[in-house]
């Protein structure tokens, strides 16, 4: 399953967010890490002072020995640790937090040893129990080693509070910049979804055929070539414009050649008629002809009765794409179908023609028209089906619509030509259609007037079936 896509707005504000998250990550983590040095050295310093008091004994300065005196009382959290040169400990006490002293345990003692301490170089000794984790440093005075130490646990108390409080500051700062972040980036972006806005509903228009307007513009602000998204405003307005003129200039092209061939079909339907009379007329003389001049002047008529077909059939398209009206009536459609089958039956008898027509469907309409398209449907099957193939025409209401189908178990049609078989002189085998005498036109009229009549054509073909759907609107009960 495929993840869904983020918008330029969800990547610019986690994108941002994540960047400010991270700073603030590593600022935080800074300044906890410095401030934890920071209190250690001061720690460290403590420890120092300790180890130059610590061999004078509790309560004040003495002698080597570590006897008491009269200094000052050890701090709260500190420990001290006297080893002789014979290895006699004396004075491992640490001041726990009410001040009394608690002797250290024979297992911290060696822990406080086995440290490896340097020569005043402080480091940290966990020595477990109500001790804890301790930084000490030790000192050798004339064989005698002296250790001192402080607590870590106002560090870490200090270390703990410092970071909870940056990160609840830096918990807020993050939220309030992300939501900075939506908002300055939704304002940014607002430019950008009106250009978007504007294409879509171009985008929504029918560009495919007829005249077509683009009233669509973005609009002066959002067209400011100085900024990013002013820049693509300004190209979509002129990318418009351009395809606005080729939209104009493709129907002023399509519209004289509408006239053009309008006018051609009406003015050569004369001559064609002249043709045909004259040669209708030598025919009736019975005057003596050779077989040539017999012959040729059967091709002539029927050549011209073939051109007066084509002629009809190019004014009959012309008018279809100038948008003229056709009558309106309403039609019934199991009637068409009945005397179409058996016209159909007549001229094809050796295929074998079924009807399924169960009651009438009246669909408003030409019903001139739409006998046409009927019979430009089943003589297709029968024009382009071998003899002995089986044509079922139906008739069938489906929800709002009227459908006749068209079936037949001929050989299907070529996958090559199916694709464009509504379009004008579409052919597949150029010398069987012209030994037909088809014009390529009649799938191309038929979609053009089942198109003016609201509804529309469909064809499915594999060898062995084929089926063409006329799909009409179903007449409004009287």
């Amino acid at each position: 399953m495929r993840s869904r896509a983020w918008t330029l707005r969800r990547t610019l504000v986690v994108g941002a967010s994540a960047v400010v998250a991270i700073a603030l990550l590593v600022a935080g983590a800074t300044a906890v890490a410095t401030l934890r040095q920071s209190v250690l050295d001061r720690l460290d310093e403590q420890v120092l002072a300790g180890l130059d008091i610590a061999g004078s004994g509790r309560g004040g300065p003495g002698g080597p020995g570590g006897q008491p005196g009269d200094g000052p009382a050890p701090r709260v959290g500190t420990l001290q640790l006297v080893v002789a040169a014979d290895g006699t400990v004396s004075g491992a006490d640490y001041t726990g937090l009410d001040g009394g002293e608690i002797p250290l345990a024979a297992s911290q003692v060696q822990a406080l040893l086995d440290a490896g301490l340097g020569e005043r170089t402080p480091a940290t000794v966990d020595l477990g129990g109500e001790v804890g984790r301790m930084r000490v440093a030790a000192e050798s005075r004339d064989g005698t080693t002296v250790i001192a130490g402080s607590s870590l646990g106002d560090v870490d108390a200090t270390t703990a509070a410092s970071a909870g409080i940056l990160a609840a500051v830096m918990g807020a700062a993050l939220l309030l910049v992300v939501v900075g972040i939506a908002i300055v980036v939704a304002r940014a972006l607002r430019p950008l979804e009106r250009v978007a806005a504007t294409a879509q509903g171009v985008a929504a228009r029918p560009l495919a055929a007829g005249a077509v307007e683009l009233p669509e513009r973005v609009q002066d602000r959002d067209a400011d070539p100085r900024t990013e998204a002013g820049r693509v405003g300004l190209a979509l307005n002129t990318l418009l414009h351009h395809v606005e003129a080729s939209l104009a200039a493709r129907q002023r092209s399509e519209e004289q050649l509408r006239r053009f061939i309008a006018d051609a079909s009406h003015e050569l339907r004369t001559p064609l008629a002249s043709i045909r009379g004259y040669a209708q007329l030598s025919a009736a003389e019975g005057a003596p002809m050779t077989s040539t001049q017999q012959r040729s002047l059967e091709r002539i008529g029927a050549e011209a009765v073939r051109m007066s077909a084509l002629v009809d059939d190019l004014l009959l398209l012309a008018r279809l794409d100038a948008g003229q009206p056709l009558r309106q009536e309403r039609v019934d459609l199991a009637l068409l179908l009945i005397d179409a089958v058996g016209d159909a039956h007549a001229a094809a008898p050796g295929h074998v023609w079924l009807l399924d027509v169960d009651e009438p469907v009246e669909v408003p309409g030409d019903p001139d028209r739409l006998r046409q398209v009927l019979a430009n449907l089943l003589g297709n099957a029968r024009v382009h089906a071998p003899a002995g193939t089986t044509v079922t025409a139906s008739l069938d209401r489906e929800g709002a619509e009227a459908v006749v189908r068209v079936v037949d178990d001929g050989p299907g049609i070529d996958p090559a030509l199916q694709e464009r078989l509504f379009q004008r002189f579409a052919r597949g085998d150029e010398a069987r259609q012209r030994a037909w005498g088809s014009t390529g036109l009649g799938l191309s009229i038929s979609a053009a007037i089942v198109a003016a009549h609201g509804g529309r054509i469909e064809v499915e073909s594999a060898p062995g079936r084929t089926a063409f759907a006329v799909r009409l609107p179903l007449a409004e009960r009287a």
